[in-house]
Parts: C-alpha cells; sequence; structure tokens
C-alpha cells in the first residue's frame, strides 16, 4: 500500500522543501470501552482541511481526548473509518502510523535520561534517518521554536523551564516532517505569561508549516485564539457546532454552546485580531552596549522622553526615562524600569491589553524571533480597536433585530392571508 500521507521523504531537512498538512476524515468513529455501558465516542463524522487547526472543546468527560487519541490509534476505535490523505488508515500498523503524526501533550512528555538533541532526534531515528540529516534537522528544529541550539543542545529537561521544555516537545513531535500534528492540552501545565507566548509562537510556526493541527483544550479562550475552526463536543463527542471561531462567537446555536461562549463575547473577540492586524509604531532605542552620554542624546534630541534599552540580543529590557539617566551616576544597573512582559506579531488584542494594563506603562513591547525587538503597540491603539469591534457587535445587534422583526412581520401577513408558514400553518 503506498504511505497514505508521505513526508518529506530524502529530500526533507534543513532548507529544503516541508511536508504541508493532509486533510483527516473521521467517518462514524465510534469507541466503547469494556464494561461500559454507553459509548465514550459515538459516531463521530467530521472533516478536517489540510492546513488547517481544528480546535476541540469541551465540558471533561466528553471524549475530546479519546477522539483525538484515535486519530494516531494510541486508542483503537470499536467501528468506524480514519482517512488521512484521502487514505483509510485505520488498519495499517499503528506503530507506523504514529511514526507519520505528530503529537504533543502537557508537561512535554520528554524523555529525562535524553538530552533536547536525543529527544528530538528520536522519531528521525527510528524512521531510519541519517545521522548527518537528523544532527542538521535537529538544529533546525531547536531555532524554527525559538531556542539557541548551541545553548539547549546538550541540556537535559529538568535543566529547562517549563515553557523550553514545552518548545521542546513541539520541536520533538515536527522532528520527522509530519503533515499532522496531535495536540492534548500542551500549554496547561505552564503559567499564564509562558502560556500565552507559546500560543503565539504555535501560530508562528503554522504560517510557516501548515501543518494540519489537531488541538484539545478545555479553554474557550484558547480555542478563539489558536482554531481556524472550533469543534463544540457535547457528551461521547457530539458535535454540537463545528465552526469559526467569529461565527461561534456571534452565532451560537444553543444554549449549550452559549455556555462555553459565556459573557463579554465582544471582548472575547479580541482573541480574533492580532497584533499584526494594528499599527506597531518605533521608538528610540539603545543598547547596554552604548556610552550613557549617546543614550543621553538621543533622549534629548529625541520626541520622546524615554528611550528602550535593549540587551546585547537585541531583547527589549528597560524603559530609561531622562531623569533616570541623572540618577544613573555612570552605571545603568539600577536605572530605569525592568521590561515585565512583551508580545508577538502573532499574540491577539487580547494579549496585548493585559500586557498594557498590568505593566500600567500605556504601552508594550512587540518582539520577532528569539524575543528581539521589533516595535511597540499603545493602549490608544488597543483602546481604538476595541471601540471598533463594540460598535460592529451594536450594529450587528440591531441588524438582528430588524430580521426578527421581518420575519414576524411576515409570518403576521401569511397568517392573516391564511397561507402556510403563519402560527398555524407552520412550514
Amino acid at each position: 500500500m503506498p504511505d497514505p500521507f508521505p513526508t518529506g521523504g530524502p529530500a526533507a531537512g534543513a532548507g529544503r522543501p516541508r511536508a504541508s498538512g493532509a486533510t483527516i476524515e473521521l467517518d462514524r468513529l465510534t469507541k466503547r470501552f469494556p464494561g461500559s455501558a454507553a459509548p465514550a465516542v459515538d459516531s463521530v463524522t467530521m472533516e478536517i482541511r489540510a492546513g488547517e487547526i481544528v480546535v476541540f472543546v469541551g465540558p471533561s468527560g466528553c471524549g475530546k481526548t479519546t477522539t483525538m487519541k484515535m486519530i494516531n490509534r494510541l486508542i483503537e476505535p470499536t467501528s468506524g473509518r480514519i482517512r488521512i490523505g484521502g487514505e483509510d488508515v485505520t488498519s495499517i500498523d499503528p506503530v507506523r502510523l504514529r511514526r507519520k503524526i505528530g503529537y504533543a501533550i502537557q508537561s512535554s512528555g520528554l524523555f529525562p535520561h535524553m538530552t533536547v538533541a536525543q529527544n528530538i532526534a528520536l522519531v528521525p531515528r527510528m524512521a531510519g534517518w541519517s545521522k548527518a540529516r537528523t544532527s542538521a534537522r535537529v538544529e533546525e528544529m531547536l531555532d524554527l521554536v525559538g531556542l539557541d541550539p548551541a545553548e539547549f543542545h546538550g541540556r537535559y529537561p529538568r535543566q529547562l523551564s517549563g515553557g523550553q521544555q514545552q518548545r521542546v516537545g513541539v520541536a520533538r513531535a515536527l522532528a520527522a516532517d509530519p503533515p499532522v500534528l496531535l495536540m492534548d492540552e500542551p500549554f496547561g501545565a505552564v503559567d499564564p505569561i509562558t502560556r500565552d507566548h507559546l500560543q503565539d509562537e504555535l501560530i508562528r510556526l503554522q504560517h510557516e508549516l501548515h501543518k494540519t493541527i489537531v488541538f484539545v483544550t478545555h479553554d474557550f479562550d484558547e480555542a478563539i485564539k489558536l482554531g481556524d475552526r472550533i469543534a463544540v463536543l457535547r457528551e461521547r463527542s457530539h458535535i454540537a457546532q463545528f465552526d469559526t471561531p467569529e461565527a461561534i462567537l456571534t452565532n451560537p446555536v444553543d444554549d449549550f454552546v452559549s455556555g462555553f461562549v459565556g459573557a463579554g463575547a465582544a471582548l472575547k473577540r479580541l482573541n480574533l485580531t492580532r497584533v499584526r492586524d494594528v499599527e506597531v509604531v518605533d521608538v528610540p532605542t539603545a543598547t547596554v552596549d552604548d556610552p550613557l552620554q549617546s543614550i543621553f542624546e538621543a533622549l534629548r534630541s529625541g520626541t520622546s522622553n524615554e528611550v528602550l534599552l535593549l540587551d546585547r540580543h537585541r531583547r527589549p529590557y528597560k524603559w530609561l526615562r531622562r531623569g533616570d539617566l541623572m540618577r544613573a551616576k555612570g552605571s545603568l544597573a539600577r536605572a530605569g524600569t525592568l521590561v515585565h512582559d512583551t508580545v508577538t506579531r502573532d499574540a491577539t488584542l487580547r494579549d496585548a491589553l493585559e500586557a498594557v494594563l498590568t505593566d500600567n506603562a500605556g504601552r508594550v513591547p512587540v518582539t520577532g524571533r528569539r524575543g528581539a525587538y521589533e516595535g511597540v503597540v499603545d493602549m490608544e491603539t488597543l483602546m481604538k480597536s476595541v471601540h471598533e469591534l463594540l460598535e460592529a457587535d451594536r450594529l450587528e445587534a440591531v441588524e438582528h433585530q430588524h430580521r426578527l422583526e421581518e420575519q414576524r412581520a411576515e409570518q403576521t401577513r401569511r397568517a392573516q392571508e391564511g397561507k402556510p408558514g403563519g402560527p398555524e400553518g407552520g412550514s
């Protein structure tokens, strides 16, 4: 049987074309566990398009993780079919299947006795890649997830922060260039700020890689931020609504879905707009290696009363005001205010707004690859976007009310004329 969803093959690797995503079709997929009266997953039918992120969200125990694990057959289906790239993979060797599907879980799942490089190289080595090709791939993947290969190559998982471990976990899942990536609450065990940055990193990676990603979460805000489409699942993975985040926010199909949307749908729509969609401005900058006198002159000659100090890797480090330099007395060690948070261009406006409010400074630095400075987004820009979203929601509500009134008027007219479709005619 031909390979149902080939990776990049012998040519794949550093500097070579990567495999893009593959379609996933679930056809009446069902799982009954022994001893259970009802199925855990009951006849799920769904098509996931190539290159999109689909997020499964639903209450605990609804079957979302079980459904995802049947895709790579970590859980064997009781009945139904799974097609990837148009090929039925229900009966092929499950070990071979799993080598073709990336898998990332909560707390990274890294092997503690292996170095970062050994963890990432695991699947390529099992797939028979050459030593040179595997080594090049490890370097490429570390760079892709924003970790310096020279710094992290030989470290062990215990020497990494939680966020760094999750980045390595994603690198390992992508190392063999699979067209499909399954992610089971991968960012659930890290702090909120790190989680936001990891979400941004996944969005950035997807812009480059165009994989097909199935992502499981219990956090509806995370689903809105990441998903091209969201599958809201009821008990036994029955699909309540499968649509774009915007459609679910503005038109939930019933009270069950509305419960997931929750209050403040207009503000939740801030998760649909990215920093890259609004104006990012530049501010005066200096580096820690610049002489104090040149920094002072930049402040004195500039229109702003502050300078953003960058470290040696051009990452935002401190905000310096004119008064800070007067008190510096030849040293920047105690001068200025540390930058507590940054956002990437893939961050949502909600992330940026939270960062600005937390920092209480009216602006937040925007960073790119490896945290390098790219600009600043300010409160004025963010509030303008908030007002635009609220106004759009107000107009949508007015239009919706008009449509309802027109429908009622039409029903009344039909009823008066004795035509079907009125209160007694039914239709």
